[in-house]
């Protein structure tokens, strides 16, 4: 596990939390319960505050960062991720807010200052502009996303399984690694 400080500020995290070996988790961070991080994530809080909230879970390949505050941007863009929300396979969230219940598919960006309401399903390869508010109860695809269509109830249920079958899987890891420690 790379979990490193920056500036004397070192990430909080709860006993529950996994994060992979080959994760970095940076800075000003601070992971829920049941919060995972899967491999070659990278978590970094080193100019502004990250706050990813319980459940939810960061997977392989996604970069999660923040923007400084600047003259151009006076209070920088801090990233706020909301209760069992699922990131997918290398997605880019940077000076964002997430709700909870979303999912943000593979490949996904959502940039600075854009603010995902809950319950929103963010399709793979889609690009969430600066600024870009997404109203909850909808999945939004595209590169910039348009509003798709509402949420069918399997995908709103799948908004709260998601979440729940990676806590399970990061139970998992951790009892494989705890099993796995020299006596």
């Amino acid at each position: 596990m790379h979990v490193k400080s920056f500036e004397s500020t070192t990430p909080l995290m709860d006993e529950s939390t996994f994060i992979h070996e080959t994760a970095v988790v940076i800075g000003n961070v601070e992971l829920g319960v049941d919060v995972s991080i899967w491999p070659l994530a990278v978590v970094r809080g080193d100019i502004h505050r990250i706050k990813i909230g319980s459940r939810s879970n960061i997977q392989d390949g996604s970069v999660v960062h923040v923007t400084h505050a600047s003259d151009f941007n006076p209070g920088g863009y801090p990233v706020s991720i909301g209760e069992d929300v699922t990131v997918g396979h290398n997605v880019t969230l940077h000076g964002c807010t997430i709700g909870n219940q979303c999912l943000v598919g593979m490949g996904a960006i959502v940039m600075d200052g854009a603010v995902i309401q809950d319950q929103v399903i963010i399709g793979a390869g889609s690009l969430v502009p600066p600024g870009k508010m997404l109203e909850s109860g909808y999945l939004y695809v595209g590169s910039p996303v348009k509003k798709a269509r509402p949420i069918n109830e399997k995908e709103a249920q799948f908004l709260t399984y998601s979440p729940q079958n990676y806590v399970r899987l990061k139970n998992k890891y951790l009892l494989e690694q705890t099993l796995s420690l020299p006596e």
